[in-house]
This record gives C-alpha cells, structure tokens and sequence, in this order.
C-alpha cells in the first residue's frame, strides 16, 4: 500500500496580523510546520497551533526560519555553520515547550525559506540544520526536498528522513525547484497538479519543466492553504490520493 503525509506551512500570523486560513487548511492535511516567531509567528499563536493541531491529530512540526520577519524568512542570509546551528536549536526549543505543556511529541523539523531553499544546496548549512537536531532529539523527523543536500546530510547522521515533493511547483532537471521569478514555476492548473502528485507517489518521478523525467522520492507532499482556492485545491489532492488507494496518514506512521 502507497502512503504519503500531507503537509502545510502554519501559524503564520502574529500581534494583529492574520496570514492564512489555519483553521480550515488542519482539517486536510496531517502533519503541520508551525512557525516559531522568527520568519512569522508568535508565542501566543505558536500556543493556539499546537492547540488546534492536537485537538485535530494533526502531528506538529517545527517550521525554524531566518530572523526576518519583514522579509517573511525568505530572503538570503550568510550565516555560519554555527549560527545555523544555534538558530535552529533556538527554535525547535520554542516549540517544544509548547507541545510538552500540551501534553503531545515533536514530529519533524522542516526549515522555512530561503533556510531550506539554501540548506537544499549548500552541504555545510545542512549539516548544521542536522547537528542540531541530532543533539536535540534524534527522533525527531527532518523534512527537507526530496533528493537535496540537507536530505542527505540526515541521512548520513541516521536521522529518520522524509523526503518532501510539491503539488503545484514545477522542477528542474536536477531535482531543484524552479525560481518563483521564472514563468511556469508555479502550476495553476489543479487536475495537472493533482496528476503530477500521484505520479510522484506511486512512480516515483515527475516531469521537469524541460520535459524529461526526474527520480524523486514522495514521502510529505507540501500543500497550501492560504486561499479558498488553495483550500479547494488540498482537498481535491487529499480525495485524489485516497481514489488512488494511497493512505494518507502522517509521517510517522511510515518514515
């Protein structure tokens, strides 16, 4: 049997701003990233996630980013191994405090960003991401695009690994994602989308945008609900999976 996680960047909004539609997007998917108040995010609705999130079994992620939170965590920032390090430790202990006063387990860590975007490249930045976990829990799941370098880099140090796909983003030949900046990196089309996904899952390749197939391995798929269109979107994705008898169920139960 085919099983895949679904995934969605959450707790988003902080002081009197609103991002995103939190409320209705847990209700589809199955593990959260939740933002630790760096790139997005604050102590009162990093409590009120965690809380949503348990009463919904959605599991919890940490969703550690940049301390940019005008530039939304995705900008570059030149940092050091041991920043790198230190800054995720930081967050991940953010989050923790709230899941252990709630009662429920750590799942994953997934960086935000241009923390992932970079860690996806750069072997160095990976490596600090993973030394933090691993000196943290080294139960804790690392997500990271699939077949990238901060994937490898957990498993090299033995940590459990999930390898993340994207619905509605286009690929490069080599893996990579293509830049929000080039035409057609986005995919508007839902049944498109939908098709790609379920080939990732189940044939474990996805076209590039040059038209040759790429190997990639599916094991979280990132969705977004920012939107009603993106909530209409997940739930078409969801329902297509389970069609497909594709279980869908957080990590987990499968990485």
């Amino acid at each position: 049997m085919y099983r895949v996680d679904l995934n969605s960047d959450i707790g988003e909004s902080y002081g009197v701003y609103k991002l995103g539609m939190d409320k209705e997007v847990i209700k589809y998917i199955t593990s959260a990233n939740i933002a630790c108040g760096w790139h997005a995010g604050d102590p009162i609705v990093m409590e009120q996630t965690v809380k949503a999130a348990a009463e919904n079994n959605v599991a919890i992620g940490v969703h550690p980013g940049f301390p940019d939170l005008i530039g939304f965590g995705r900008r570059n920032m030149m940092i050091t191994a041991e920043e790198a390090k230190a800054y995720t430790t930081y967050q991940i202990g953010a989050l923790w405090a709230f899941a252990k006063a709630r009662g429920v387990e750590v799942q994953h860590v997934k960086p935000h960003g241009a923390l992932y975007n970079m860690a996806a490249k750069d072997p160095v930045l990976a490596g600090a991401i993973v030394e933090a976990i691993c000196q943290v829990d080294k139960n804790m799941i690392l997500v990271g695009l699939a077949n990238s370098k901060l994937t490898e880099a957990g498993e090299e140090k033995g940590l459990k690994v999930a390898h993340e796909v994207f619905a509605d983003r286009a690929y490069n030949p080599d893996g990579s994602l293509v830049s929000r900046s080039t035409p057609g990196a986005v995919i508007h089309d839902t049944d498109m989308a939908v098709e790609r996904v379920i080939r990732m899952v189940k044939e474990g390749k996805v076209e590039a945008i040059t038209g040759e197939d790429v190997e990639i391995k599916a094991h979280t798929i990132c969705v977004h609900g920012d939107n009603q269109h993106a909530l209409d979107f997940v739930n078409k994705i969801r329902k297509a999976l389970l069609k497909e008898a594709i279980g869908v169920e957080s990590m987990k139960n499968f990485i």
